[in-house]
């Protein structure tokens, strides 16, 4: 056998993605290339890595054994390339971090400073749904993943960066202030976020224990979406607290006071336990220890003054 690491990383990538068009944008290489390599590295093995079935490409479970130690060896040709660059005094290579939507309110803090002090490395983060942040981490596609209530993909180690505050928030005009704030929920639109959503989630449980029954529901896949809904007048929801400052401040949306809120939770980086972690991902992780509290007391004190 004469495959070559290219091949490796070419083959790892397919399977990862269960595309080779998909593969190809990922590794900025056109779909005929990255083809070719599939092939000549398939070629090299008297037993099928992969079966097409229909249109759909599937990994046979020999394919799925040669990618875990493709995956094993890349990692450690990685770990070569990053102790490489940090005896010359320097990072260098690939931070990624999976984000859930609201988080993008918080991660760049703590990112910027790292990142600044490491012009080498490359930062990716992917600020997406509960769902998909939950996948990349489960498939090993990512160093970190930041959420505030932590997924099913077994056992993680976490670094806790911020508490999460959620509010019941209405618009800053039409919320009266004066009235019993259950009653005013009853009488309201109630808007939530998607079906798998953290905010959701913490909203339904919230409704469901103070028999919240609002005059009808709605339902947005954003906070960006319920924040302008609420300012439009459509309703009221529960929200972090972290996304909504200047909205506050102008007036624009107000906290509805009630029983049980805030409800408060952490934002957490984790990753998988078992995960061995690159020398850039241990020295961000080292980098969060130092500055933390920093970051927090420069760009986050205000939640305290709510």
């Amino acid at each position: 056998m004469n495959y070559t690491l290219h091949q490796l990383q070419v083959f790892a990538k397919v399977v990862q993605l269960k595309s080779i068009t998909k593969a190809s944008v990922e590794l900025h290489m056109t779909q005929p290339a990255v083809s070719i390599q599939l092939k000549n590295f398939k070629d090299q093995f008297d037993i099928p890595l992969t079966e097409i079935v229909g249109r759909q490409l599937y990994v046979t479970d020999f394919g799925m054994e040669v990618f875990r130690m493709a995956e094993r060896v890349i990692e450690e040709v990685y770990a070569i390339n990053y102790k490489t660059m940090a005896y010359k005094g320097h990072l260098s290579g690939k931070l990624k971090i999976s984000v859930v939507s609201t988080g993008k309110y918080i991660m760049p803090y703590f990112l910027s400073g790292f990142v600044n002090e490491n012009p080498g490395i490359e930062l990716l983060m992917d600020v997406t749904n509960k769902m998909k942040v939950t996948e990349s981490l489960k498939n090993n596609e990512v160093d970190f993943a930041l959420v505030s209530i932590i997924p099913d993909v077994g056992k993680v180690n976490e670094e806790i960066l911020l508490n999460n505050d959620l509010f019941m928030i209405g618009n800053g005009k039409l919320v009266s202030g004066k009235r019993n704030p259950v009653n005013e929920l009853n009488e309201t639109t109630l808007l939530f976020r998607e079906e798998g959503s953290g905010t959701r989630t913490v909203m339904e449980n919230y409704i469901k224990k103070y028999s919240i029954q609002g005059i009808k529901k709605m339902e947005l896949t954003s906070n960006e979406a319920v924040k302008q809904a609420i300012i439009a007048g459509l309703g009221n929801s529960i929200m972090p607290l972290i996304g909504i400052r200047n909205e506050l401040k102008n007036g624009d949306l107000k906290i509805i006071k009630s029983k049980g809120l805030p409800i408060v939770s952490q934002w957490r980086l984790i990753w998988l336990k078992n995960k061995k972690l690159s020398p850039i991902a241990e020295a961000y992780l080292d980098f969060l220890k130092i500055n933390k509290d920093k970051v927090i007391k420069e760009y986050f004190s205000w939640m305290n003054n709510i």
